[in-house]
């Protein structure tokens, strides 16, 4: 399972085993023992240390996003529908997909702060009753003016999630965990995805886009009861946690924050000065723009390509989401084992560019061809995401973490208007082709790519924030 992640304290003891052929002292928990037995008691212990937090807090969490994703991004098919009943073009369908993210801006840093400073759990369990409200509202908009006004409120309303449970994982798992926990976390948006290109396609075929926003925009209201119950905001409130891993957490998190140091750095103020935060927000704003960019058009895309129904387009736009899974998985897997972080954020995004590219360039002479590059193109495109947001929590303090986070992704998410609303338009001024809207996404990838690899930040993770070779 990919969730049931006991790598961690295998390869601690791995570690540890290492700095004894140095010639270094080892401690048993409780006595003090011998070099080699020290080394051997240690190397039991860090590897029988339960791992309930990885089965518990992270498909809780996962589950919540996927949620909110489909609550999101169900409007790209809905588009077909609504174009024609509530007449509009492409150009405003970009524009209604984008300015989600304009709303979605407004309570980045509150979100990040609230959950930082106060209850992430409490944060996210009354933003999902309120954005399941304002999701099955959409259903009854009667023009475009009501559907602009409701998604910039959706985008309101689920601002302050994204950072809010960035600021609760960072709370539970240490930095030699953190791209792990983030990429299985993030495992939601491609899950969304593939389990909404079928639905929402199949609610579609059977019925009509109003009923695809009642149906889907319930969902937040049943999972807002699994989360107040199932998720704490950190280790030392959890009763279902064991006294041994929660001793692991706590002293990894302590240990962590020693290794970052604070050089007084504490206030937004040092955040909002900082050139390499002002950097992390052009590369994720760069990101953003292709991802939302490509994503939102996926459907149509894979409907021009291969000429299919609802279902089939449905069925079909799941596929580049699977392989987003695995690549997601892999690169946060391979960049937490080695502890380097920069090329894990911009190598898979030349080659996902690249193969995206293909794609359009093979385009309606190869459909098979064509398809089998888009899907390639997805699984190396959102590879870099877990090991993005493990940068920040290797760069500043818990203090200012939550709220910086919510910078980046506040600000760095109005790529996710741009990208959509650009492309959109470019498609209409080309008579429905997408190949000016590739090369334009292509372009920011690359960009963003450059970005991320001049950033300097920590890369190996030595001595107290130990790096981890995961099992799994």
């Amino acid at each position: 399972m990919f969730f049931n992640d006991k790598g961690s304290g295998t390869n601690i003891a791995r570690h540890l085993n290492r700095n004894h052929k140095n010639g270094l002292w080892m401690r048993c928990s409780a006595i003090h023992c011998s070099e080699r037995e020290g080394v051997k008691d240690m190397s039991s212990a860090t590897a029988a240390i339960p791992s309930k937090r990885w089965s518990r807090i992270i498909p809780v969490a996962l589950l919540m996003y996927t949620i909110a994703f489909i609550d999101r991004n169900n409007v790209s098919f809905a588009f077909s529908g609504m174009e024609k009943d509530l007449g509009f073009g492409a150009t405003i369908s970009g524009l209604v997909a984008g300015i989600f993210f304009i709303g979605y801006m407004f309570l980045q840093i509150p979100g990040g702060h609230i959950a930082a400073r106060r209850s992430a759990k409490k944060f996210v369990f009354f933003t999902l009753i309120i954005w399941g409200i304002v999701a099955f509202c959409t259903g009854f908009v009667q023009n475009t003016a009501e559907l602009l006004i409701i998604r910039f409120i959706l985008g309101v309303c689920e601002g302050g999630v994204w950072p809010a449970t960035l600021v609760l994982l960072s709370k539970w798992f240490p930095l030699h965990e953190r791209a792990r926990a983030n990429a299985y976390w993030m495992m939601c948006i491609p899950l969304a995805s593939i389990i909404m290109s079928p639905i929402s396609g199949w609610i579609l075929h059977v019925s009509n886009w109003r009923y695809l926003f009642f149906i889907e925009g319930a969902f937040p209201w049943v999972w807002a009861i699994i989360w107040w119950f199932f998720i704490d905001d950190e280790p030392a409130q959890a009763k279902w946690i064991s006294a041994e891993e929660k001793n692991y957490i706590l002293t990894s998190l302590e240990e962590d924050q020693v290794s970052i140091g604070t050089e007084g750095n504490t206030d937004y103020k040092s955040v909002f000065k900082s050139g390499k935060v002002w950097m992390l927000v052009l590369y994720y704003f760069l990101m953003q723009i292709g991802f939302y960019g490509f994503s939102l058009w996926l459907p149509t895309l894979v409907k021009q390509i291969s000429h299919s129904g609802n279902v089939g387009t449905g069925l079909l736009s799941a596929l580049p989401w699977i392989a987003a899974l695995i690549g997601l998985y892999i690169n946060a897997k391979h960049s937490d084992k080695t502890g380097e972080r920069r090329k894990h954020a911009s190598i898979p995004v030349v080659i996902g560019s690249a193969c995206l590219l293909a794609s359009v360039l093979l385009g309606k002479s190869q459909p098979v061809l064509s398809m089998i590059f888009v899907i390639i193109a997805e699984g190396f495109m959102y590879a870099y995401n877990g090991v993005f947001w493990a940068i920040p929590g290797g760069m500043l303090p818990r203090e200012t973490l939550g709220g910086a986070m919510g910078l980046i992704n506040g600000i760095g998410n109005l790529g996710g208007f741009f990208g959509p609303f650009i492309v959109g338009y470019l498609i209409q001024s080309t008579g429905g082709n997408f190949f000016s809207g590739v090369i334009f996404l292509v372009v920011c990838q690359v960009l963003a790519a450059i970005v991320i690899v001049s950033v300097k930040v920590k890369q190996n993770y030595t001595g107290s924030d130990i790096h981890a070779h995961a099992s799994h």
